[in-house]
């Protein structure tokens, strides 16, 4: 159960930032399959962050050291980016149309829905 909220949080932060992002997208189409892209994806975003997030925090530890934490929004944009890279073979309609910009304040934008989302779902670790 924990897994599908984290799931659900993710797709929701992805389709704000697609919403607020014109860089970031969905491509066009029906309600459903636009609903079912945006599932897949934060799926795929879920997998991402779990098994590539802690290498890509490990390596880049220096510099998120030197920068106070702030270069954990390049990983995350990274994240979002390798994202796009896994959906486009999987046939899933996510773009990011430049790095810097689209996905790095698409990682803020993220981060943030995510982190209200957190405050306001329960995580199933108040047992």
């Amino acid at each position: 159960m924990n897994f599908l909220i984290k799931v659900a949080v993710n797709a929701v932060a992805l389709w704000v930032a697609a919403w607020l992002l014109p860089g970031i997208s969905f491509g066009d189409g029906k309600f459903g399959s636009k609903f079912a892209t945006v599932l897949l994806v934060a799926l795929v975003f879920g997998v991402v962050n779990a098994v590539v997030k802690p290498i890509a925090k490990f390596l880049s530890f220096p510099f998120i050291i030197l920068t106070l934490g702030l270069f954990t929004f390049i990983v995350n944009a990274f994240m979002l980016q390798l994202t796009e890279w896994i959906a486009d073979p999987l046939g899933l309609s996510f773009t990011i149309n430049h790095f810097f910009w689209d996905a790095v304040l698409g990682a803020i934008v993220i981060t943030i829905v995510s982190m209200i989302l957190g405050w306001v779902l329960p995580d199933g670790d108040d047992d």
